[in-house]
C-alpha cells in the first residue's frame, strides 16, 4: 500500500534537466563575477593610472633619480 502512495521518480530526461540548471547558474556567476571585477578593480585602477599621469613629470621624476644617484648611467653633473 505505500508503494502506491509515493510518486515515482523521475528518469527520463534527468541529466538533461540538471545540465539546463547548472548551466544557466554558471552562466549567472561567471557574468556577475566578470562584472564585480570590471567595477570593482579594472575601473578603479584605469582611473587612478589616469590621475597619476595627468600631472606626472618625466624629467622632474628623471632629475630627482638622478640626484639621488639611482641612475649609474647618467652622471650627476652634464659638463
Amino acid at each position: 500500500m505505500s508503494a502506491a502512495l509515493l510518486p515515482k521518480p523521475q528518469m527520463r530526461g534527468l541529466l538533461a534537466r540538471r545540465m539546463k540548471f547548472h548551466l544557466i547558474g554558471a552562466f549567472v556567476v561567471s557574468v556577475g563575477s566578470a562584472a564585480l571585477y570590471k567595477f570593482g578593480v579594472a575601473e578603479p585602477r584605469k582611473q587612478a593610472y589616469a590621475d597619476f599621469y595627468r600631472n606626472y613629470d618625466p624629467m622632474k621624476d628623471f632629475q630627482a633619480m638622478k640626484a639621488a644617484g639611482v641612475l649609474e648611467s647618467a652622471p650627476l653633473k652634464c659638463w
